[in-house]
């Protein structure tokens, strides 16, 4: 496993980070323990989830499996640098969503009792609240960092400019601010290069991409028959949209005789700036798919192609769209 720094921090992570969203949803308990401990094993130490995963309503269930995968001792909680997140609604009330210091205390003391630890290594805003004042959530995280109860802030689908708000506001109060920001970034899906990368970077951000494989696009969809669920979710006509890319990149793929899976996540591995892309298996042997991206290393030629394969926005803003 290779490991990075987690922004400007001193933290170490690995460089894939196991996702959990599919824990206690599409995979059971009893499926998902095996998957966390194989990840453990294979030098991943670096595991996200957030409050409102689990698909049962309200009750922070895939936090809920995590700690009882904890619960089974042998230093599986002293081994990963946790990550969650919250902002979304985990209540029936006006204040149970949001980032008002409010939420974040309660959303904070129930994740810790849902995964039975003490402490969150890294605390995510799910998304940017744009009713909260800046000092407002600060003075919240910084209660949270001085009662011990987290130890780093990240942000999760922000903006270039909310970034640079946050970070100018932790500034002003002589706070560490923001460590990471959390986004989607694949092949196919490449917005994030125009101002959301380079935020990160002049901030001193990590950025982890979430979907590296555009939610199956990018994983060999056109060798797989498509089920009842993947149609469901707009997989044909998203299929349909792309077709052209899909055919060039899936035979890229079997030229280079990579996966279309291993293909997908050494390119978001190999982009500048990116501590690392979130897996989320729903089975032992996805998992073991993504852990042999980590072996492949990419030329510039293939780099080059498959850019020409899914062009990306032309570059950092402003020069990607004006002189």
């Amino acid at each position: 496993m290779q490991y990075t720094q987690l922004g400007r921090t001193g933290l170490s992570v690995s460089r894939l980070c196991l996702g959990t969203m599919n824990f206690g949803r599409d995979a059971t308990p009893e499926e998902s323990f095996p998957i966390m401990d194989r990840a453990l094993d294979a030098g991943i130490n670096f595991f996200d989830t957030a409050d409102v995963y689990g698909g049962r309503k309200f009750e922070g269930w895939t936090e809920q499996v995590m700690g009882q995968w904890f619960a089974q001792g042998g230093g599986r909680r002293e081994k990963i640098v946790l990550a969650t997140k919250c902002y979304n609604r985990m209540g029936e009330g006006p204040n149970d969503r949001g980032l008002s210091a409010y939420h974040i205390r309660r959303a904070c003391d129930d994740s810790l009792r849902r995964m039975g630890v003490d402490h969150i290594d890294l605390y995510q805003m799910h998304h940017i609240d744009r009713t909260t004042p800046w000092d407002e959530i600060w003075q919240a995280m910084e209660q949270l960092v001085r009662e011990g109860k987290i130890s780093y802030v990240g942000s999760s689908n922000f903006a270039g400019w909310h970034i640079a708000t946050a970070q100018g506001a932790a500034v002003a109060r002589h706070f560490l601010g923001l460590v990471s920001e959390q986004s989607l970034y694949n092949l196919s899906q490449r917005t994030v290069e125009l101002e959301v990368l380079p935020a990160c970077r002049h901030h001193g951000l990590g950025f982890i991409a979430w979907s590296p494989l555009a939610g199956g696009l990018l994983g060999g969809v056109l060798g797989k028959e498509q089920g009842v669920r993947r149609a469901r979710e707009g997989m044909a006509d998203r299929i349909e949209k792309h077709r052209k890319s899909l055919e060039a990149y899936e035979k890229l793929a079997v030229e280079l005789k990579l996966t279309p899976a291993e293909l997908g996540q050494a390119w978001v591995l190999a982009q500048p700036g990116v501590t690392g892309p979130i897996i989320g298996p729903r089975t032992m042997d996805q998992l073991e798919a993504a852990l042999k991206a980590m072996e492949v290393k990419l030329s510039e030629e293939t780099i080059g192609q498959l850019d020409e394969i899914w062009p990306g926005p032309g570059g950092e803003a402003p020069e990607a769209y004006a002189w």
